[in-house]
């Protein structure tokens, strides 16, 4: 197996692309898919100050080391969220990444600063560990990208994640979930612009990006994530993708070149003009943040 661009051999087949590449070759590749999401999309600007959420993962970190090494001023965030030896490992490498390179982490301990973790949310306020870490997060992030300052705040979602994600929209027609999911997300009422640019490369992409650079990263998945519906919904499009190369992009692309802007008007009667927490200051729809509410809790449980 030869690479695609100077004949070398190659590491990796990538049948969707109808291409093979080497170490030197994938990493150019992924940058570049990086670049076209950023320009197609209108993402980012050069010279734009850039929160990008780190979970010790591949694609986060993958995303972050791209998007550094494009140029753009960039600090990671991660959230410690108190799932025991996984986010102790999650942890130790991103501080790891952000030290060998010189950039700056911001770090925040859920437990310590809001006196919760996600495994005492899940159990005593009868959530899934999904939903409870999916709020947290959000607000951690969306507050960390405002008081910072940052013009927007990246995550690494990749193509895989919003397949998934549209697939099971789809599936239940969503609408509002439909209308919201695009890769840019401007600001608005105290939330930050928000912004996935991994959204052209899949997990084995990023995984061998991390692989051929050198990163090390969490290969663990997350233990709280089992029966996760998204992971069935993963499963299915890779049996599709293993049948249909292209498979996965083409119904994400499509969606948004083609579906996704005749859902305007439902993303706008979505967009009421939010109020704010009376305990936290945050954007709310109703007095009470649904971050402070489980905050309340988590707290009134623990007594």
């Amino acid at each position: 197996m030869k690479c695609t661009v100077c004949r070398g051999p190659a590491l990796i087949d990538l049948r969707r692309h109808n291409a093979n590449f080497c170490a030197e070759h994938l990493a150019k590749f992924c940058r570049d898919q990086v670049e076209r999401a950023i320009h197609d999309f209108d993402m980012l600007e050069q010279g734009a100050r850039i929160l990008i959420a780190v979970s010790g993962g591949k694609d986060s970190l993958a995303l972050w080391d791209i998007l550094n090494h494009l140029g753009y001023d960039t600090a990671g965030l991660y959230v410690g969220l108190g799932i025991g030896e996984y986010s102790d490992v999650s942890g130790r490498f991103v501080q790891k990444f952000a030290s060998e390179r010189g950039l700056e982490l911001l770090e925040v301990d859920l437990r310590s600063e809001h006196g919760y973790d996600i495994p005492t949310a899940a159990e005593l306020t009868r959530r899934s560990p999904c939903s409870s870490c999916g709020l947290s997060k959000r607000h951690l992030f969306d507050r960390a990208a405002i008081d910072g300052g940052y013009d927007a705040l990246v995550t690494g979602h990749n193509l895989d994640d919003e397949a998934a994600v549209l697939f099971g929209n789809v599936m239940r027609w969503q609408m509002d979930y439909l209308a919201r999911q695009r890769p840019v997300l401007p600001e608005r009422d105290g939330l930050p612009r928000k912004v996935k640019p991994l959204v052209r490369l899949t997990e084995r992409e990023t995984a061998a990006y991390c692989v051929v650079t050198g990163i090390d990263y969490q290969v663990d998945e997350c233990p709280m994530a089992a029966g996760n519906k998204h992971i069935a919904y993963k499963e299915l499009l890779n049996e599709m993708e293993v049948a249909s190369p292209g498979t996965k992009a083409d119904f994400y692309l499509s969606f948004q070149r083609r579906a996704v802007h005749q859902l305007d008007g439902t993303l706008a009667e979505g967009r009421e003009s939010l109020g704010t927490c009376d305990s936290c200051g945050a954007p709310s729809p109703s007095d009470i943040c649904a971050f402070c509410r489980l905050k309340s809790t988590t707290a009134r449980e623990n007594r």
